[in-house]
């Protein structure tokens, strides 16, 4: 699950569109814009000019109505005087900074504040959880500790009546059926369009009709190719303080068009700490790092590559970080950590390949900018990797220190930050999967205790004929086993050679693959080097 904010105004458009209550008010409302040409706008939605109006910000802003962000029971003119006002103006919503873009007009709906109540549905590991509270509005307080709670298991079914009896109870017997069915299909629609939040607060009940005044909302984002009908164009906008980059759209479409992960979060833009981070658990470790070491204010950005990515793709990916990177410099230079732990199937040297493409393209800005590099990675063939990393630095003159899986994962933090000393790099040897024996090549005889266990083992295996009475021990796999694989299975395959070539076996333990649905033909893995 990738839960994803919505604005407002997409939020109250999936309700108009999918909510099937009729007690439930259609919501009306304009979204502003920097681009917006107000006499269009009020053509569009006549209503306009008519009816008392409701202003805010629709930028993923909490408590509006405490910061002074909602200007209500004003009309048309008004509206327009109060947004021009803080259009592109600097807002500070606590330690966010950031500039109002984006706002939202809706009808002013008079009510009286005993008519005001919050709901809240959101998504846990093994339930989904519906909040529900007979007080709502800007002064609630703590609705964790005020409201009533309704779980609904996964996979169970939600019932009409535990909603009466468990969310219910404070309200008036009249407005209880109304409310009973708009929550019922409130759920549904959450469930059928992968929201994983959704509160409304208020929510205002007369005797007859349910308005849905402010609301909030997430969706799970990876559930786009199933509700891509339902919900249509989505716009994900970034948090309120941090500004939508363009880098970060052209990385999240390549992204989407591969079978790998790229993913791209840029913090702060003048940081002086980036980073390039193989595998999703790896960047989340990185960056805590470098926060436990005092470099929260300085990390620029967050992402990660993993899932084998092309040459071609990393290439791209570390070209966008680079360019990044180079367009402001920083008094203190700057430090590019590119770490990652023990890939599983990844090829380490192509995608080395790929960095070293961007890196000598960006060589010159490089050096302007005073950018260092800390390398560290393993996998398979990781050493050629590293080589080429070495080597470019050698060539380019750009300050690049390397390191393998002698060195601890998150040692290469502290050295980028100057919390402790850069080790001589030892020299590695160059063959494939070498990281599964960290000592290195160079074999040693056996101690006589593991001689003896290996013994037991060898004759553990009870192969004999019974017929014979006799019986013969044979360890089940020699060194000279060879295996068949079933389908393309290239990945273990190769998972499979590295492995042999570790353990010194003089000829690959996989003899063929069968996949019935090509004809004869030969696939070329590494060996070695």
């Amino acid at each position: 699950m990738s839960a994803k904010a919505i604005r407002e105004a997409t939020g109250k458009d999936l309700l108009n569109r999918h909510l099937l209550c009729s007690s439930a008010v259609k919501c009306r409302f304009a979204s502003v814009t920097e681009n917006t040409h107000w006499k269009e706008l009020a053509n569009e939605h006549p209503w306009l000019k008519t009816q008392q109006l409701v202003v805010k910000p629709d930028q993923l802003i909490k408590r509006r109505g405490k910061l002074g962000l909602i200007k209500v029971n004003t009309d048309l003119a008004g509206a327009e005087q109060w947004i021009r006002q803080r259009m592109g103006k600097e807002q500070e919503v606590g330690k966010a900074r950031g500039k109002l873009k984006n706002f939202l007009i809706e009808p002013f709906i008079r009510h009286e504040p005993t008519e005001e109540a919050y709901v809240c549905i959101y998504s846990e590991r093994h339930a989904d959880v519906i909040l529900f509270h007979h007080e709502g509005g800007v002064d609630i307080g703590d609705v964790d500790a005020k409201a009533l709670r309704l779980s609904i298991p996964v996979e169970s079914c939600l019932s009409l009546d535990d909603i009466q009896e468990k969310l219910l109870v404070a309200m008036p017997e009249s407005k209880k059926k109304m409310l009973v069915n708009f929550i019922s299909s409130l759920y549904k629609l959450y469930c059928d369009l992968y929201f994983t939040y959704l509160e409304v607060n208020p929510l205002v009940v007369t005797d007859d009709s349910i308005y849905v005044l402010d609301l909030a909302a997430k969706l799970d984002s990876t559930a786009d190719f199933i509700c891509r009908q339902a919900w249509g164009d989505i716009d994900y906008p970034p948090p309120f303080g941090r500004d939508a980059y363009p880098e970060e759209a052209y990385i999240a479409d390549l992204d989407s068009k591969s079978g790998a992960s790229l993913k791209l979060t840029i913090l702060n833009k003048s940081g002086r700490i980036w980073t390039m981070v193989a595998g999703g658990g790896a960047s989340v470790i990185y960056s805590d790092t470098i926060c436990d070491y005092g470099g929260a204010s300085e990390l620029a950005n967050y992402g990660e590559y993993s899932g084998a990515p092309s040459e071609q793709q990393t290439y791209e990916y570390a070209k966008t970080i680079l360019s990044l990177m180079t367009q402001e410099k920083h008094p203190e230079g700057k430090v590019l950590i590119t770490g990652g732990g023990i890939a599983n199937f990844t090829n380490v040297a192509a995608t080395f390949k790929g960095i070293v493409t961007a890196l000598t393209e960006y060589q010159t800005k490089l050096l302007e900018h005073n950018i260092s590099i800390y390398v560290r990675r393993a996998g398979p063939n990781y050493q050629e990797g590293l080589r080429i990393i070495r080597d470019v630095g050698k060539t380019l003159r750009i300050p690049i220190h390397v390191f393998g899986p002698e060195t601890h994962m998150t040692a290469i933090v502290g050295m980028a930050l100057g919390k402790r000393p850069i080790p001589k790099e030892a020299e590695q040897e160059f063959s494939t999967a070498n990281f599964l024996l960290p000592g290195g090549q160079n074999q040693r005889a056996p101690s006589p205790h593991k001689q003896l266990l290996g013994e037991k083992l060898y004759n553990s295996v009870d192969c004999g004929d019974g017929s014979q009475g006799d019986h013969m021990y044979r360890p089940l796999f020699t060194s000279e086993s060879k295996s068949i694989i079933w389908g393309m299975q290239t990945r273990a395959v190769q998972s499979m050679l590295d492995f042999d070539f570790v353990c010194r076996r003089e000829e690959p333990s996989v003899a063929c693959l069968v996949y019935p649905f090509t004809g004869d033909h030969k696939l070329k893995f590494y060996w070695g080097h």
